[in-house]
């Protein structure tokens, strides 16, 4: 089975469409054709079903039929999340609401003045939690993979406008390291996802949802390095206006070797995020073999 490419899926088109009837009609309207597109990926989009798909009825233990409609439930709140995710960052007339639990525990990091490092995973919506940071009287910096289609990439741009964090681009020549640093020591935020890598990335196998998969292991090495403290972020869907977002208290580096700081971050991420996917378990959207099964 296939393994994450670093890229996202859609076309300028889908986003140009549905972003023209939210504007026009509103967010349900919207939301009533992302059924239909949701029902089109159920329908044919075999290399990502199979995965979440397996993921529902081995690692949760559903029954085929209860799998089957999680998946076209999950393809849906994913379109969701996506529009979500324009409408919030382009200010686009909206009813979400937002209830966060645990943003005291990112004010004290920001008040510490060591900079911070906000660990998440492709569950729920990234981007909702991103709405409230900016409120941390901080700069905002979100590491990710360049690997978004440029067209989409240019036309999303177009709409949400200016946004309200800084993008460091991974890089293969580690310059991004350098550049994280200097926002750490600048008393800035750090956010970045611990759930995907690219090959040749250093990770580590664990324990997650019954089986062993593979993390990679440079979010935690870099919070061990700079001994800075870090923080679990999620945010997830509760209905279709209102979001519930969680930031864990800060952990900070329990020993002065490496390996074990790395250890001791991997597994408590693992063990919350487990627990979050349990509590939303239609929200988990990663489109590929996580587990790497052997088939």
């Amino acid at each position: 089975m296939a393994k994450w490419q670093g890229q996202s899926k859609g076309t300028p088109l889908g986003y140009r469409i549905v972003i023209s009837v939210c504007s026009t009609f509103g967010v349900l309207p919207a939301y009533l054709l992302l059924r239909f597109i949701a029902g089109y990926y159920f329908l044919f989009s075999w290399n990502s079903s199979v995965p979440i798909y397996t993921y529902f009825s081995q690692r949760l233990g559903y029954g085929k039929l209860k799998s089957l409609r999680k998946l076209y439930r999950n393809y849906y709140v994913f379109a969701q999340t996506l529009l979500d995710k324009i409408i919030i960052t382009a200010n686009i007339k909206n009813k979400f609401t937002f209830h966060f639990d645990g943003v005291e525990n990112l004010h004290h990091i920001v008040r510490e003045g060591k900079g911070g490092i906000l660990i998440s995973a492709h569950i729920g919506n990234w981007e909702a939690a991103g709405h409230l940071l900016k409120h941390l009287n901080t700069k905002i910096n979100i590491v990710m993979f360049d690997g978004e289609h440029e067209r989409i990439k240019k036309y999303l741009n177009t709409v949400t406008g200016k946004r309200n964090f800084q993008v460091i681009v991974v890089k293969d020549d580690i310059s991004h390291v350098y550049t994280i640093s200097e926002a750490l020591q600048k008393n800035e935020i750090v956010c970045m996802h611990a759930d995907r890598f690219i090959e040749g990335n250093k990770t580590k196998k664990q324990m997650f949802l019954g089986r062993e998969a593979e993390f990679p292991i440079g979010p935690f090495a870099l919070a061990s390095t700079f001994k800075v403290p870090v923080s679990f972020v999620f945010a997830f869907k509760e209905s279709a206006t209102h979001y519930h977002l969680f930031g864990s208290s800060g952990l900070t580096p329990p020993s002065v070797d490496k390996s074990t700081n790395i250890d001791f971050f991997l597994s408590t991420f693992t063990r919350q995020l487990e627990v979050m996917v349990k509590r939303y378990p239609e929200q988990w959207f990663n489109y590929y073999d996580f587990w790497q099964s052997k088939l």
